[in-house]
């Protein structure tokens, strides 16, 4: 839900009645991941995709009825061999969908309500819904957010207070590792009773590429970070180069010494750093510095020759073997890259690779998954409550 929260918090705003499709959990090579949100309104305009396209008809229609019914539904779709024409995903992945009526009268309205603003917002903020339980507890939602007191929350289940200080801790965690899936845990916030199954979603803001040297591959690899997603930023010491100019698709233009820059800014497991000064007086301190940071991928340009002669300079400098073997140089893929877009492809296809678990092998005649980074589906399920 919170992957489409700009345009369903404008629908919150104008009083639209609406039904949110969530993937809940996925197995196989399914085309989306969990948190991935169709939304239908009471006129039955549609956003947002569950599928790519395979099961699109059929999850539409499940958001009408949702919205007629006042009920939520879970529904499980695959694929099947025996009817070509069946609803299914031609891909050959499982996915589980919950589907959730978001109304003025329902309880939840408002829990909803903060949460697609804080993540329309950009601010960091992770939902909690029952997917499979006691059918009272479906339909409510818990909100927390990275701001708040720690253990504070908005909404909540309304069964046990504990199972609400429970969750809220759970989707915390959730929150700050950026993730989304579910867990399971008891009615009563224990690993004891009943067993729930709670679908925490997360938003956060986007993931952060700093690219070191205003040159051309540099403009060329930031607008390929910010089509990825990416918060960009190109830090340069040289302001004749290091212009807005220039870099008209970074969010952020520094001019200072790449190494001070990096001593003051704020990166985290998701930033990405990729070094194309080029230049050994810039190179040193700063990969010094940034192989020692817990990012999540250090990069740097240069030929092999240059390689070699920077990590000696690195180990003179007494960064450690374990320390260089994180430095991703000479940069990217082995693409044949010629151009600067052409090098900011392998780049990012490296960063890609690297962030997924992928060989960066040519998927033709290769015997590895399509996608690496897959949840399992939990057992079948059919419309919440009953028996599919």
């Amino acid at each position: 839900m919170l992957d489409i929260a700009d345009e369903l918090h404008r629908w919150v705003e104008q009083g639209r009645d609406f039904a949110v499709a969530t993937v809940v959990a996925v197995g196989g090579s399914a085309p989306r991941q969990p948190g991935a949100a169709l939304a239908v309104d009471a006129d039955g305009t549609a956003i947002g995709s569950v599928s790519g396209g395979c099961v699109e008809g059929a999850v539409y229609e499940l958001c009408r009825q949702a919205l007629t019914d006042g009920e939520p539904v879970l529904e499980r779709f695959g694929y099947s061999d025996d009817d070509a024409f069946a609803v299914g995903l031609t891909c050959g992945g499982v996915i589980d969908i919950l589907v959730t009526p978001v109304r003025a009268s329902d309880p939840a309205r408002e829990v909803y309500a903060s949460a697609l603003a804080a993540a329309a917002s950009g601010e960091a903020a992770a939902v909690a819904r029952i997917v499979a339980g006691p059918a009272e507890l479906l339909g409510r939602a818990l909100l927390v957010g990275a701001d708040g007191p720690h253990g504070s929350y908005e909404g909540g289940f309304g069964a046990h207070p504990e199972l609400d200080r429970t969750v809220a801790a759970e989707a915390r965690a959730f929150l700050d590792a950026g993730r989304t899936g579910t867990l399971e845990i008891g009615e009563q916030g224990s690993r004891c009773g009943a067993p729930l199954t709670v679908l925490v979603e997360s938003s956060v803001p986007p993931p952060r590429m700093i690219v070191f040297g205003a040159i051309d591959f540099a403009s060329a690899l930031a607008r390929m970070g910010k089509f990825l997603g990416y918060h960009v930023t190109v830090c340069d010491a040289r302001p004749v180069f290091a212009t807005p100019a220039r870099f008209p698709e970074a969010d952020e233009i520094v001019v200072e010494w790449p190494h001070r820059y990096l001593e003051r800014t704020a990166v985290d497991a998701r930033t990405v750093l990729c070094v194309l000064t080029h230049d050994a007086k810039f190179d040193i301190p700063l990969l010094q510095l940034a192989l020692r940071l817990p990012v999540a991928y250090v990069g740097a340009m240069g030929s092999r020759r240059t390689h070699l002669d920077r990590n000696e300079r690195l180990r003179e400098a007494g960064v450690t073997e374990l320390e260089l073997a994180r430095l991703r140089s000479p940069i990217g893929l082995d693409l044949g890259a010629r151009t600067p877009e052409e090098t900011a492809l392998s780049i990012v296809s490296e960063i890609v690779a690297d962030r997924r678990g992928g060989s960066g092998v040519s998927l033709t005649g290769a015997h590895t998954p399509i996608h690496h980074d897959v949840t399992s589906a939990p057992e079948p399920a059919g419309r919440i409550g009953s028996v599919a």
